[in-house]
């Protein structure tokens, strides 16, 4: 007859023994996972994506989904989304957060010829929280400004992370070569571009006054969403000033792959700096 104390040892025995067992097993897994090259599912555009299983008109409904990046067909399972709806909401959140938390590199600065100014913000939280500190240059930065930009332009034209400097990255190098070309091919003069750092729209205002250019033009990160984190703008003012009022700006949206590209980008907005400078005007005062 076994007794309590030794039946006790033997499973305390069994359970370690199979505790040992499972943590083999888990290392095993770890090493493969670890090996595998997974699936990137962002790969494949959402508008081309449908899980419904009956559909009447599978491919009118696909030719439908092209006119909008919404989440229109979708399926569940039981009252959830599907695993694949789920890893794909996840994972176009997480690039919306990357845009925003993540800034310009040097090498993308220094490779775009453009120089680097910071506004009154000290980090990412701060210009987060404050967004008054972002609609004003540093002391530093307005004195670089002075020194390494050309004074009176007709144009002056920078670039600036705002929201989302994976915005930034991925169209830059396409419009502001776009948007300089076609200003030229106008005989518009303009000014030396540079970057400003925890930017928001209203700087623009005060690089206006530094420079004493006529009409400035910024390119910014717009806030990411689930559709896009890529998305770029244009500001126009025309003779811009700290405190204008926003009604007074023009503004050129949705610059990104699944928009409007970034080099035509480039050559719309010249073309409405051109009518811009011809009416004297912008925002809504401009009748374009």
């Amino acid at each position: 007859m076994v007794s309590e104390k030794e039946l006790k040892g033997i499973i305390s025995k069994v359970l370690e023994q199979m505790g040992a067992e499972t943590k083999v097993e888990n290392k095993i897994i770890e090493e493969k996972l670890c090996n595998m090259e997974l699936e990137d599912i962002t790969e494949k555009e959402i508008k081309d994506i449908c899980e419904l299983k009956e559909l009447y008109n599978r491919n009118e409904f696909l030719k439908y989904k092209q006119k909008t990046p919404a989440r229109v067909g979708v399926s569940r399972a039981g009252s959830r989304y599907l695993t694949s709806t789920s890893l794909r909401f996840k994972a176009d959140h997480a690039a919306a957060i990357d845009a925003v938390f993540s800034d310009v590199s040097d090498e993308f600065l220094k490779r775009n010829d453009l120089f680097k100014v910071e506004t009154r913000c000290e980090n990412k939280d701060e210009y987060l929280t404050r967004p008054d500190l972002g609609r004003r240059v540093s002391e530093a930065g307005v004195q670089e400004i002075k020194e390494k930009c050309k004074k009176s332009p007709k144009v002056q034209v920078y670039v600036s992370d705002g929201l989302s400097s994976t915005a930034i990255e991925a169209n830059v190098e396409d419009t502001l070569p776009s948007l300089l070309n076609g200003l030229k091919s106008y005989g518009i003069e303009t000014g030396t571009p540079f970057f400003v750092k925890y930017g928001r729209v209203a700087a623009a205002d005060e690089v206006s006054e530094i420079v004493d250019a006529e009409l400035t033009c910024v390119l910014i990160g717009e806030r990411p969403g689930l559709a896009t984190s890529e998305s770029m703008s244009a500001y126009i003012t025309y003779k811009g000033y700290i405190g204008i009022p926003e009604a007074k700006r023009t503004v050129v949206s949705n610059i990104h792959r699944n928009g409007t590209s970034a080099a035509e980008a480039g050559a719309h907005i010249a073309h409405i700096i051109k009518q811009s400078l011809e009416a004297k005007a912008s925002g809504q005062d401009l009748k374009l």
